[in-house]
């Protein structure tokens, strides 16, 4: 019988090589901003993977990967270890489709922090505008006060009622359910219109998270997949215009 959530680390890695002072989490969200930093820095920096994480919370269907064959939905944790520091990820397919299983699963994911010796969790995401911006802001928030200086310093910004509703998901959770343990929280969300995919906004979230880590982390990809996002993007408002106008004209 499956349990409610599984934590399997790769047999192969020896304890010590799992411990890391900072976790990066970047699962799925609002214009994949999160997911898109995550998983770009894990390949640019050639990160390991060390677990898998599997959970009824997720939801009830399997993916299917290249040659039709599927695997059950999971979240993975890597790690990196090298010249530019030591870093856990936190990325994966999805979050969790109820409530519960968003709290169950965000303090499974601080008490493996806690076990692997982090100091700091930055938490990656999108904040949902519901429109196209020009220029993309990073809005963020932290569990402890005394975060907020090198923040700003980096480039985030607090704006009071920003976002109105609070963070949802692991990139709310994890701030405060890190606080009892000790282990600072950094939340940084990107603006993003919450309508498409959005590596302009995560190469925007990278430049903050970047200078917060003291290292740098070529961007080109995310640049380049922003470029044929915005020409798409381009095209579709164009569309937009184009059909307005005909109805105009037919009213």
């Amino acid at each position: 019988m499956m349990e409610d959530i599984t934590i399997r680390f790769e047999e192969l890695i020896a304890p010590e090589d799992r411990t890391a002072p900072i976790m990066i989490e970047g699962l799925p969200g609002i214009g994949h901003v999160g997911k898109l930093v995550a998983e770009h820095m894990i390949q640019e920096l050639g990160a390991v993977r060390i677990a898998e994480i599997n959970s009824i919370y997720f939801p009830p269907q399997v993916i299917i990967q290249e040659g039709g064959t599927v695997r059950l939905c999971n979240n993975e944790i890597y790690r990196y270890s090298g010249e530019k520091g030591t870093y856990l990820f936190l990325v994966g397919d999805f979050q969790s489709t109820s409530g519960e299983g968003h709290y169950l699963l965000s303090q499974v994911y601080v008490d493996i922090c806690h076990q692997l010796g982090v100091r700091r969790i930055y938490t990656i995401g999108g904040y949902g505008v519901g429109h196209f911006n020009e220029v993309t802001r990073v809005i963020a928030a932290v569990n402890r006060e005394d975060l907020r200086q090198q923040v700003e310093d980096a480039g985030g910004i607090f704006s009071e009622g920003e976002p109105g509703g609070g963070i949802i998901g692991a990139a709310g959770l994890m701030l405060g359910l890190s606080i009892p343990l000790g282990i600072e929280g950094i939340c940084l969300m990107g603006e993003t219109s919450g309508y498409l995919v959005d590596p302009r906004s995560a190469t925007t979230v990278l430049s903050v998270l970047t200078k917060l880590l003291g290292i740098e982390i070529d961007d080109a990809k995310l640049t380049e997949r922003a470029g044929e996002m915005e020409v798409a993007l381009q095209r579709l408002l164009e569309q937009e215009r184009k059909s307005e106008e005909e109805l105009s004209y037919i009213g």
